[in-house]
């Protein structure tokens, strides 16, 4: 008979109990260590067959943690677990946010709700380090993030929030290629991310945005340097440009972040081609929306700031386009449906909740992030015995755990063939169960456990 888990059980230690200590009891420590982290306690399950490369999963919180055993319990791949549940991290002062950044894996990371309560002697605080996001993004590296939909994708340079306007306060640190100013950004990484952007332009063929303030932040005037810095010696034709050349005019900061980047990072560069539009980022709101209606594929290089913003446009618009579209169809009088429409025509955008969230680190394989909304408040309706609200609200869609595990298990095996078509073929059983009227959640687990034979078994 086939092993179930407990998923209410693990529900409920999650709420008043020692969650740590009971998955300690389900999963068995694994001896990979991230570099540099002797003591790390990393879990470790599923079935290697095939020489199918784990992926590093980051156990947080709420359905974020319950889909992800969920998920990989019906489908028996191997993983690397890392303890990332708000309780133990807090307790454990965000340790586990090193191990799961310097894991040399591809890795898949919620991003849950930051104001997790959690016990400290006695009485609720909000969780140390909230959502974890930010810590974890500086320890482990990671220098972007990648966002395709649709024919739009968004790279977004991270960490760095350019808005100083100081220009005393503003140098760059020869040791480290940190800009400092109000904010710290991480040059190197700067760089790093303008780079990966000029290759997707030149191997995907489609135009290249830049969105930056040059004229307004100064760590933005070093970012449109950095990016003139790497078009010099390359195939790349700027179609719009600055009316200064940013390395022209902050040379020395750019020099010295250059100085810090290993001495073959333009290797290459010389054969690499496409056309790159410099925008202020400001204009590429209504530039975007043009992009979209006209089908138009474009890849837009933008900074923290400016690119949480222009996701959150690809992500809401495509709702309001269709809007726009059956208002303007019912004003003529054509009896048709725009969503029906939307599709024959070709447009994929559906609300966002699909989009893809990858993030890019100087060294270590990249980490594919989704962020669950509302997860903890479904979680709870789950404990108190009624998921449905009175059959007000839907059970728990688990798909996004199932697609974002398609993906990364893929990035983790490229060309592994036989990996591909099996995880596809557990994508399309997932869609038969969930398909009609979506199943309460332990329900569709065990409908899931009886439909799918687990990798390798």
């Amino acid at each position: 008979m086939t092993q179930h888990l407990d998923l209410l059980k693990i529900a409920q230690e999650e709420q008043n109990g020692d969650l740590f200590k009971m998955l300690d009891g389900i999963y068995k420590r694994s001896s990979a260590k991230p570099t540099g982290c002797p003591d790390a306690i990393i879990w470790e399950g599923g079935n290697a067959h095939g020489g199918v490369k784990p992926v590093a999963h980051a156990f947080t919180d709420m359905f974020a943690l319950n889909g992800t055993l969920m998920a990989l319990d019906v489908l028996g791949l191997p993983f690397l677990g890392v303890p990332m549940m708000a309780q133990f991290r807090h307790d454990s002062k965000l340790e586990s946010l090193e191990w799961f950044g310097k894991l040399d894996y591809t890795a898949l990371k919620w991003s849950t709700a930051g104001d997790f309560m959690v016990n400290e002697g006695g009485k609720k605080v909000v969780v140390n380090g909230k959502s974890a996001n930010a810590p974890l993004r500086t320890a482990a590296g990671v220098y972007c993030n990648v966002r395709p939909y649709g024919g739009i994708t968004s790279i977004r340079f991270m960490p760095g929030l350019p808005y100083s306007q100081d220009k005393k306060k503003f140098k760059v640190d020869p040791a480290t290629g940190v800009i400092h100013s109000e904010m710290n950004t991480p040059g190197v990484r700067m760089a790093y991310a303008a780079r990966l952007f000029l290759k997707m332009v030149h191997e995907t063929g489609q135009i290249g945005r830049v969105a930056t303030k040059p004229t307004q932040a100064q760590e933005d005037a070093i970012n449109a340097g950095i990016m003139r810095w790497l078009l010099q010696g390359t195939k790349f034709k700027l179609k719009r440009q600055y009316t200064v050349d940013a390395y022209e005019e902050h040379r020395a900061n750019v020099d010295a972040i250059v100085a810090c980047l290993p001495k073959d990072f333009k290797a290459g560069m010389e054969n690499w081609g496409g056309d790159i539009y410099e925008h202020i980022s400001d204009t590429n709101f209504g530039l975007l929306l043009h992009d979209m209606i006209r089908q138009r594929p474009c890849i837009v290089y933008a900074t923290d700031l400016d690119g949480d913003r222009l996701t959150d446009l690809m992500a809401d618009a495509p709702d309001v386009l269709r809007d726009w579209g059956q208002i303007v169809l019912d004003k003529v009088g054509a009896k048709v449906d725009m969503k029906k429409l939307w599709t024959e025509m070709g447009f994929t955008m559906t609300n966002g909740k699909d989009m893809t969230s990858v993030m890019y680190r100087v060294h270590g394989a990249p980490i594919y992030e989704q962020t669950l909304g509302s997860a903890d408040a479904m979680l709870l309706r789950l404990l108190d015995g009624d998921e449905t609200v009175g059959g007000e609200k839907q059970p728990y869609d688990p798909r996004i755990h199932f697609v974002l595990i398609n993906e990364a298990y893929k990035a983790a095996n490229p060309g592994n063939k036989q990996l591909a078509d099996w995880l596809d073929a557990q994508l399309a059983t997932f869609d038969k169960i969930y398909g009609g009227e979506r199943p309460r959640y332990i329900d569709g687990y065990k409908k899931l456990k009886a439909a799918i034979r687990p990798w390798g078994a």
